[in-house]
């Protein structure tokens, strides 16, 4: 009998063939391998290969695949010409790509390396055998170097007793804890093993002595059961030291004594005799009735059924006790008992329906179709930077996202990427185990396309955020430099020309404008031709207005009365004839007579800022007039508004035009706008006609400094 028939006996003839199989490709690739205590590597595997088979019972393919995954792992060896069946492959790629996972630090990522190793898995087979590889290196931690074994100590707690535990492997997570705790905390480690050894024949006698005054109850009530001793493992001991701060001898359930039931499986009857076994306990010893735990009345969510109870007896020991049918302890022991769950373990809905299907396949080893098995989760995929960092980001996720997933500013500057060495674009979709590089541009800008092909809520927020950011700068450079045109074109753009504008280019809002002005879509020398060209065509559209309003009053004054009264510079003292304030009418503008009440007749320009409402209030106190054929000797006073720079030699100037034609000036008041950044000047000068009037006015208006001449 050679070593395959020796070791895997419980496998048929046809079985043994498949493991020796792949135990033959292992040994050659493996040939001349040591291990670290010097002996061959093929041990590895081997030892591996035992605890899948006699200690888990999964099938032969499963051991095939351990052989073949550590054959393939490190060496260039091609196994698909050997015939393995395909679920066989499938175990080996998952069992390589988990073999490739290096932690950067565990501490911080073993919730996400977790996860990545049941990715990996797509037969759910693979994490259980990853977890048997693990245990196997446990045992032999002695072999390893101290680095490499305290990295291998902290991984096994944080990602592999963690795993074993979601899986019902309950006897390898307690091994594998008590090694951690040999090796990270030795004194405790055999502080605790030595005081369970010490006190193991205390424990047998309080056993004893518990059970003996419930014998004779239990019997004559006709309970059929079986009592079960159940010691806390040493780590969860020592754990529940640290946790509560109490010695060895303060943790009360290090010794348990579990009632099984054997009874039909009808819930009423289960019920009631696991009450009337609590009843006879209670009876007989004190119970602490906090701890009480009834998942009998309410199970657990995870289907758990038990009822728990601590009692006190006559020397004062504690002694948990549970009660349970023999069903229930299947249950627990075999089925929907997730003790990680209830101890606080977030658990999530999908990985659970996987984790149940693995449980399926470790209790139905002879399934022959495990591809048909639930698979893991697929909602997400698992990249590596190139130090080695792990980041979870969203199935379908791109390049960009990954970029965004790093850092706001690496992804608002990403150009490209390389991806397992080789160079792609930003769109470029990634999947699991990829190492993906950022490439970045300093001029690189976010854009509203990607917006439309990246997955992640990160990515397309930032991206938002950015594209808002830039075109509230681009805004805000565009505003400064319509403003700073249109004072150096001395324009306005008022609000009702903004909108017609923004129509025009079916702009949203005036922050659009702003940005396409800032961008250059929208060139400010063309607001400067549309200013233009709205100011001329509603100042024609003012004048020809203007001509009818004034040709309506004509008529309307026309209307008024028949006679004329002629007017030269020497009636304007008389009684019967005043100039009106309003308006200082000066010989040869278009004027009219209205009678007042107290002051005689008072002449008024045609455009009068009161013409219109005289006109239209009192046309039968409209009395036409007008100027004899040539002026008189007389003058007329005329009020001028001019704006100006501020610049003191334009005072000068503008006083020297008066004084150069037949003009007097009679006051001259100026006011300093230094908001605006003007003077703002009333002049009031004598003049002997309109004629003249308008030779001071053409003159002042062509001025340095001038803005604007209006007359009052």
């Amino acid at each position: 009998m050679d070593l395959i028939d020796n070791i895997f006996s419980k496998y048929s003839e046809e079985g043994r063939d498949l493991v020796r199989k792949a135990y033959n490709v292992a040994s050659e690739a493996l040939a001349g391998e040591l291990r670290g205590n010097g002996k061959p590597f093929i041990e590895h595997p081997l030892g591996v290969a035992k605890i899948v088979c006699n200690e888990i019972g999964l099938p032969p393919e499963c051991v095939a695949a351990v052989f073949l995954h550590e054959a393939t792992r490190a060496h260039n060896v091609d196994i698909s010409s050997y015939g393995f069946d395909q679920s066989v492959y499938n175990m080996v790629d998952g069992l390589n790509k988990i073999s490739t996972i290096n932690p950067k630090d565990t501490r911080l990522e073993a919730e996400k390396y977790k996860k990545l190793i049941i990715q990996y898995s797509r037969d759910p087979r693979v994490t259980v055998l990853k977890l048997a590889d693990r245990l196997e290196v446990m045992r032999s931690l002695d072999i390893f170097p101290k680095s490499s074994r305290e990295r291998k100590v902290l991984e096994t707690l944080l990602l592999y007793i963690p795993l074993a535990h979601q899986l019902g492997l309950y006897n390898m997570k307690r091994e594998m804890e008590d090694i951690y705790l040999s090796y990270a905390e030795p004194e405790q480690y055999r502080l605790i093993t030595n005081k369970l050894k010490a006190t193991e024949k205390d424990r047998e006698k309080l056993m004893a002595e518990f059970i003996e005054p419930l014998k004779k109850k239990l019997s004559d009530a006709g309970i059929e059961y079986k009592l079960k001793i159940r010691t806390k493992a040493a780590y969860s001991i020592w754990a529940k030291m640290q946790k509560q701060k109490v010695p060895f001898e303060g943790v009360y359930d290090v010794f348990a004594i579990r009632f099984i039931i054997d009874c039909p499986e009808d819930p009423k009857i289960e019920k009631d005799l696991c009450w009337q076994v609590y009843s006879f306990v209670t009876e007989e010893y004190e119970p602490d009735t906090s701890r009480l735990r009834d998942w009998v009345t309410t199970p657990k969510t995870n289907g758990y059924e038990s009822l728990h109870i601590t009692v006190k007896n006559k020397d004062n020991s504690y002694v948990e006790v549970q009660i349970r049918t023999r069903r229930m302890d299947d249950i627990a022991e075999n089925g929907f008992a997730s003790h990680w769950s209830y101890k606080g373990i977030r658990r999530e809905e999908s990985m659970d329906k996987w984790l149940t299907a693995v449980r399926y396949a470790l209790e139905h080893p002879d399934t022959d179709s495990p591809e048909e098995l639930p698979q893991p989760p697929e909602k997400e995929i698992f990249v590596f930077t190139p130090s080695g960092e792990l980041r979870i980001l969203a199935a379908g996720s791109s390049v960009l996202d990954f970029a965004f997933n790093i850092h706001t500013n690496i992804g608002s500057h990403c150009t490209g990427g390389k991806v397992n060495g080789k160079a792609v674009s930003i769109k470029e979709k990634l999947h699991t185990g990829d190492v993906v590089e950022i490439l970045t541009g300093k001029n690189q800008r976010p854009n509203q396309d990607w917006v439309n092909f990246v997955v992640t809520s990160k990515a397309r927020t930032k991206i938002r955020q950015a594209l808002t950011q830039i075109e509230f700068n681009k805004a805000s450079d565009g505003k400064e430099l319509l403003e700073r045109r249109l004072k150096n074109w001395k324009l306005e753009f008022p609000d009702e020309m903004v909108t017609e504008f923004m129509k025009k280019h079916h702009l949203v809002n005036v922050n659009g404008l702003f940005a396409a002005i800032g961008e250059g879509t929208i060139d400010v020398n063309e607001i400067k031709e549309y200013i233009l060209s709205e100011s001329s065509r509603k100042a024609e559209a003012a004048e020809a207005q203007q001509a009818s309003d004034l040709q309506k009053q004509k008529k309307a004054y026309d209307a008024g009365r028949d006679d004329i009264l002629v007017l030269n510079a020497k009636d304007l003292r008389g009684l019967d004839y005043r100039m009106a304030k309003c308006c200082n009418p000066v010989f040869g503008d278009d004027v009219f007579g209205f009678v007042s009440r107290t002051d005689g007749i008072k002449i008024h320009r045609i455009t009068c800022p009161n013409a219109s409402r005289l006109l239209t209030l009192f046309p039968y106190r409209i009395q036409k007039v007008r100027w004899a054929d040539s002026p008189s000797s007389g003058s007329f006073q005329a009020t001028l508004r001019v704006t100006t720079a501020i610049d003191g030699s334009v005072l000068g100037r503008i006083t020297d035009v008066v004084n150069s034609f037949k003009a007097s000036l009679r006051s001259f008041n100026v006011n300093e706008n230094r908001r605006s950044g003007t003077y703002e000047i009333s002049l009031k000068i004598l003049v002997p006609s309109n004629l003249e009037l308008d030779k001071v006015v053409s003159q002042i208006r062509v001025l340095k400094g001038v803005i604007k001449v209006t007359r009052q």
